[in-house]
């Protein structure tokens, strides 16, 4: 299907249609994405108040057979949030729909606008002494509807889910400009196709999100937080098990961490405060919220001694305050800005089964230090099977050092994860950067669906043009 640019013409059809404040050229913000590996383009910036406001702009979009690119927080990192080719798109920013219509706590539900930022929903919801566990570096910038059309994981998958569980209904607006009035605040509704969990995760490819329905838990009466070394990525597993055992569902998140993010820490932000005097090879970062008058830090305590007795681990830290606690994940969230400080050759956001983990991680190290001198920084969500396995140059080279490698290290990487049954994208998306990773991985009875869906709600192939499918 042939496309056109949103040109003049287009924009002076909507200008006749919206108030004046809507349109404008659009920033370099919206035509760059966090990783600097791709530059987008954009005839038009449009910035909504409003659901109907969307929906006049989509159904223009729609006669006029223009490219629409919703746009969040801008922190994806898989170029779903730009277009680098094609006839220069609609750029739609929901910054502008931010209202939190309602905080229901009686129910455990809050329904926010798409472009509601993820750490005001969180703090809505804390002011109504509710919990909403969704928990991502980026949640200061992150917008719900992207979280919800990328699927966002973070650290609190492995008790509470991913953005889509988190999610009773949906208010969209499909690629005709129709309204679908989906934001439901039932917990059981089975009437037919759910178009909420087609629409999460679909990168914008089938509409636009533009407010949900969320789950919002009980708070924990106390948390902990606690530091342990393990001797390797195997013994962590084995920890995870020996955790569920003594505490169940109380565990809200279990982080792996290798000695080279602390290294990477050390070298681009030594400011950052490190909690080991000799930093170990290998770690978990544990975090748990119990009810009642349950002692957290007595239960971390009981673990540790567990976990001692049965070799597991050889030396832990137990936060003992909330600053401590703090500063315990203050270094798991930063990791990630130093390894952008550092600059990757290759980054890898992958899933193996639990199981696989070690091997895993055995075997992709060896393959790649076959290949060449290159310095690993595997960390990540191991509690539900997500690493960022990413791949660095060596110390006083530069990731241009390697440009002719990386497509080979990726392949490499992947390849392994395929064959170990895991994901070549566990939380970050398809986006364009994956596509051909999508069209090699995947079943092609799953392809085949897609692409049908696809056809079916936006035969004239206007949102989102090549994120996740091919154009």
């Amino acid at each position: 299907m042939t496309l056109n640019p949103a040109d003049t013409a287009f924009t002076d059809t909507l200008r006749a249609r919206l108030p004046d404040d809507v349109l404008r050229e659009p920033a370099q913000r919206y035509l760059e994405e966090p990783r600097g590996r791709y530059a987008g383009q954009g005839g038009v910036l449009a910035l909504p108040r409003n659901t109907e406001e969307v929906a006049t702009l989509i159904r223009a979009a729609h006669a006029a057979r223009v490219p629409v690119v919703p746009y969040g927080g801008g922190t994806g990192l898989v170029g779903g949030q730009i277009s680098s080719d094609g006839p220069a798109p609609l750029i739609l920013s929901l910054e502008r729909m931010n209202r939190i219509r309602a905080v229901l706590p009686e129910e455990n539900v809050l329904v926010a606008e798409a472009g509601v930022i993820l750490a005001d929903v969180q703090a809505a919801a804390e002011e109504a002494n509710r919990l909403f566990p969704l928990s991502l570096a980026a949640e200061g910038t992150a917008r719900i509807g992207g979280t919800l059309s990328t699927n966002a994981g973070g650290t609190g998958v492995l008790r509470y889910g991913n953005a889509r569980d988190l999610c009773l209904g949906l208010e969209a607006v499909l690629p005709d400009g129709q309204i679908w009035h989906g934001l439901t605040r039932l917990r059981k509704n089975n009437t037919g196709y759910d178009l909420r969990n087609l629409l999460i995760g679909a990168e914008g490819t089938l509409g636009v999100i533009t407010a949900a329905a969320l789950k919002l838990y009980a708070r924990p009466a106390r948390s902990g937080t606690a530091f342990m070394v393990v001797g390797s990525p195997a013994a962590a597993l084995a920890l995870l098990s020996l955790a569920r055992d003594h505490l169940g569902e109380m565990i809200s998140a279990f982080e792996l961490m290798h000695r080279r993010g602390f290294d990477f820490l050390n070298e681009t932000l030594p400011n950052i405060r490190q909690p080991f005097a000799e930093t170990p090879e290998w770690c978990v970062l544990i975090d748990i919220g119990t009810p009642g008058e349950i002692d957290t830090n007595a239960a971390l305590e009981a673990l540790f001694a567990a976990a001692l007795d049965a070799g597991l681990v050889s030396d832990g830290l137990i936060a003992q305050n909330a600053q401590q606690a703090q500063d315990f994940w203050t270094i798991r969230e930063t990791i990630p800005e130093a390894n952008r400080l550092i600059g990757s050759v290759s980054s890898h956001d992958i899933s193996v089964p639990l199981g696989a983990t070690p091997e895993f991680i055995t075997r992709a190290t060896d393959a790649l230090s076959a290949l060449g001198d290159f310095r690993i920084n595997c960390f990540g969500h191991v509690g539900d099977g997500n690493l960022h396995y990413n791949v660095f140059p060596a110390k006083g080279k530069t990731r241009a050092d390697y440009e002719d490698q990386r497509d080979d290290l990726k392949r490499l990487v992947h390849d392994l994860v395929h064959e170990l049954g895991g994901s070549f994208s566990a939380e970050h998306g398809v986006g364009r950067v994956k596509v051909d990773d999508l069209e090699r991985y995947s079943d092609p009875a799953k392809l085949a669906a897609m692409r049908a869906i696809k056809t079916a709600l936006d035969p004239q192939g206007i949102m989102n043009p090549g994120a996740v499918l091919r154009a």
